[in-house]
This record gives structure tokens, sequence and C-alpha cells, in this order.
């Protein structure tokens, strides 16, 4: 299998875990018997999750803002100060804009570049240049379905997405033969806390998409680790998710812009407020 076996010293990094996809992320390493060391700002919720976690795996929690370029460089260092090695690391941490270019604050459109790219290079070069040279390892990146094309209301985080795929598939290829085994999950819509720490109401978004295509967060969580200990490279949970990020990717931009411009409710909501 291509996830390393468990051992009382190895752990599962999980960036992102307070909640959502993270936390399901951890839930089904913890249950597969990996240790995990939980990532996030937000610590008290990270102690939620430990304390649900550890009757069954060794959890730490390690309080880290990903967007911080300097705490993010002591990160792997604090894990092996603990003890630990660093076996599999989760990029799952990831923030987006939702609206109009035109009204979003540039901070809010930097931020997401410094935690859904800078993050992921910075921590997956750190990671590979341990496990290299060990001939073992396994890195999970959050993608997103919004990263196979261009995506009006949210251009800026498809865009960091669409780095995000290109990055692991590139470095996929690097890494065969190694020992080291890189996945990339690219979920489509869940209900996560996402919509909210972007300003969005959550039920006019819901109500912008087909409910079909909504999936729970742990099954996305199961289908990304399933990706990666069976090494399949890639993974898209759902079959309709699957058949509509295949669609806008290859439907003719004229016809595809106009569409999402049109129907986004991020952009609704910011021509309704003008």
């Amino acid at each position: 299998m291509a996830l390393p076996t468990p051992s009382p010293t190895s752990t599962a990094v999980v960036t992102g875990a307070s909640s959502g996809i993270g936390a399901d992320i951890a839930r089904e390493l913890a249950d597969r018997g990996h240790g995990v060391t939980l990532v996030a700002r937000r610590e008290d919720r990270l102690r939620e999750l430990a304390d649900e976690l550890s009757g069954r795996v060794r959890v730490e929690v390690i309080g880290c803002d990903v967007a911080d370029a300097a705490a993010r460089a002591g990160l792997l260092d604090e894990v092996e100060r603990r003890g630990l090695t660093t076996e599999i690391l989760v990029n799952n941490a990831g923030i987006g804009t939702i609206g109009s270019v035109a009204k979003t604050p540039v901070d809010a459109e930097l931020a997401q570049v410094r935690v859904n790219v800078e993050a992921v290079i910075d921590l997956t070069t750190r990671a590979v240049q341990q496990m290299v040279p060990r001939g073992r390892g396994a890195i999970l990146n959050v993608g997103s379905t919004a990263g196979y094309h261009p995506f009006p209301g949210q251009v800026g985080y498809a865009a960091t997405k669409a780095f995000v795929i290109n990055y692991t598939q590139g470095l996929r290829g690097e890494l065969a033969g190694t020992g080291v085994t890189l996945a990339l999950l690219n979920p489509g819509p869940v209900r996560t806390e996402f919509l909210a720490t972007a300003g969005m109401d959550a039920r006019a978004f819901a109500a912008a998409f087909p409910k079909f295509l909504w999936k729970p967060s742990r099954e996305v969580a199961r289908a990304g680790v399933d990706a990666l200990d069976g090494d399949r490279g890639a993974v898209t949970p759902g079959l309709p998710s699957q058949i509509s990020a295949r669609l806008f990717q290859f439907m003719p931009r004229r016809l595809l812009l106009p569409l999402l411009k049109n129907q986004h409710p991020g952009l609704k909501r910011d021509r309704s407020a003008s």
C-alpha cells in the first residue's frame, strides 16, 4: 500500500484540521491507525478534535497560521522536536474570496495565494526533502474541481487551485520510483465553513448548484485517503462532479464564462448591492 505503515514515532500532519474536510481526513487516518498532528490557526477547535481521536492514536496539536511564512517554516521542525517523523503530509488548509474582484479587498485576494499556493509549495518541498532520502512517505494535496476552468465569481480561488492541480501532477511524475507517493483530491461542492469564512450565505450558494453535486465532507475525505493509499494519483469524489468538471473544462470559453458569470451567487450578491 502507498501509505507508510503506522508506528509509535510516525505522524500524519494535517493542515486546516479544525473543521470540514481537514478534520474528516484526520478522522480517516486515525481510523487506519495513523497518529495525527493537527494544524490550524484555531487551536481551541483542534483540541476538541484531539480529544475525540486521542483514545485511538497519538494526537498532537500545533497552532500555526500557514499564511505566515516564518511560522510555516518551523512546522515540520516542531514535529521533529516532539520526537515524531512526518510520514504523511496533508495540505488541506485553504481559503478563497467569493464575488467580484472589483469589490474584494486586495489583502483578501493575496491571502488566498499565500495559503493555497505558497503554503503548499513550502510544506510539500520540506516534506519531500525529508521523505525522499528515507525512501517512503505520502502527501495529499487538496485541490478543487474549480481549478479545472476559469471561474467568474471566484477567479483567484480557481486560479490557486489550478496551480495545485498542475503542481501536484508534475511533482508526482518527479517522485515516481522514490517510494514517496503524491495524490490529489479535487472536491466539488461540500458543505463546510469555507463559505461562511468567505462571507457568503451558504443557502444562497447551495441554491445555485444542483443538490446532486454536493457531497458530505467525510465521504470526500475518505475518497482522498483511499486515493493516497491506493496510489491512484487524483480523485474527484462523485460521478456528477466528475462529469460537470469535464464538461466545464472543455466547454468553449465564449459559452462558459457568461454562463458562470450570470449564475454565480457571489456576483449576483454584488450586483444587487450596487
